[in-house]
């Protein structure tokens, strides 16, 4: 993308921030250049937070009705999967997966939710609970 056509045309999403882009100069050099965004990078990421939104009120459900630890609900709170808080964690997936259990998450020691808790940037006391 040449320096003239890097997207200036505003993206709420970003808060009125810029965001860095390569671009290529006059000289054919890339160079990084700040961008406001653009519509299409706008309505994407929109979309993305509202399905995250969806599935973390879908969790919250699930956890009333005792088919879901919390660790679901706030995993998606925090705009994760399992495969992101499973990084975050330093878990294996699958035992990620099997907190998602309410049985698994109750066997969880105070060791293991403060690592959970750190991860998803709450206090281990809240990550037992609904907000």
């Amino acid at each position: 993308m040449d320096l003239e056509s890097v997207p200036q045309e505003g993206n709420a999403t970003l808060g009125g921030h810029r965001k860095a882009m390569y671009a290529k100069d006059a000289n054919g050099r890339m160079v990084i250049a700040p961008s406001a965004g653009w519509e299409a990078e706008e309505i994407v990421t929109s979309h993305a937070v509202e399905s995250l939104h969806a599935q973390a009120e879908q969790a919250r459900e699930r956890v009333k009705a005792g088919l879901a630890s919390p660790l679901e609900f706030w995993m998606y709170e925090r705009r994760m999967d399992v495969a992101l808080l499973s990084q975050t964690s330093g878990f294996w997936q699958w035992r990620v997966k099997r907190h998602l259990r309410p049985e698994g998450f109750a066997k969880l020691s105070i060791k293991h939710l403060a690592r959970y808790a750190e991860a998803l940037g709450i206090a281990p006391a809240a990550l037992q609970t609904l907000p």
